[in-house]
């Protein structure tokens, strides 16, 4: 009988092991590896940041995604039928909402070199990515439309914002950046998710 029972314990109990341990990941518990942000993919610097995610990072990465993919941030603009006002204010709300989840970390969690990396990059893509494209254009742009759509009520917002004077200037900047924080979410979603190929799409 215990020679019976030796022959297959062993692959029992091993099988039971992995499979213990896979549950572990799903739930968290263990770490699905390495996590390499790229900077230069999101266009905010050249240097790429290698840590192992743990569940704080993981929380912000998927509150941030959250925000980028229910706004007109990190969605893709389309020039001939989003109407900019409309996407700087998206813009706009952004910016206030990162910077309250960035501050609503608690600063010991900075001893984490992930925690560090994520704080970092969205700092980065606040003052180097969004703040520059708004100083530059969004006060001018709001001003000028307006007062050009208050002379004439009577066309569509996207026919009369083509008429801004550096509109094809403005619009190369704004598709830009809107590259660059596209892949900010996809960062995001692979360091929430740890699935580096599926990346949810939800439309506003």
């Amino acid at each position: 009988m215990s020679l019976e029972l030796g022959a297959w314990v062993a692959p029992v109990v091993l099988l039971l092991a992995a499979a213990f341990l896979i549950w572990l990941c799903f739930r968290g518990r263990i770490g699905l590896g390495s996590f390499e942000l790229d900077s230069a993919g999101i266009g905010i610097g050249d240097t790429n940041v290698s840590f192992k995610p743990n569940r704080t990072d993981r929380q912000i990465a998927y509150a941030i995604w959250v925000e980028l993919s229910t706004r007109k941030v990190g969605l893709a603009i389309d020039p001939e039928h989003d109407v900019i006002s409309e996407v700087y204010d998206s813009w706009y709300s952004f910016f206030g909402v990162t910077r309250d989840l960035i501050k609503e970390v608690p600063a010991h969690k900075l001893k984490s070199k992930g925690t560090r990396a994520i704080v970092r990059a969205s700092v980065q893509v606040l003052n180097e990515g969004l703040r520059p494209h708004l100083t530059q254009w969004q006060a001018r742009y709001r001003r000028w439309y307006e007062a050009t759509l208050n002379d004439d009520a009577v066309r569509d917002p996207q026919s009369v914002q083509q008429e801004f004077p550096k509109y094809d200037e403005l619009v190369k900047d704004l598709l830009e950046i809107n590259a660059k924080l596209i892949e900010y979410r996809r960062a995001m979603y692979q360091l929430a998710t740890g699935d580096p190929e599926s990346i949810i799409a939800i439309d506003e």
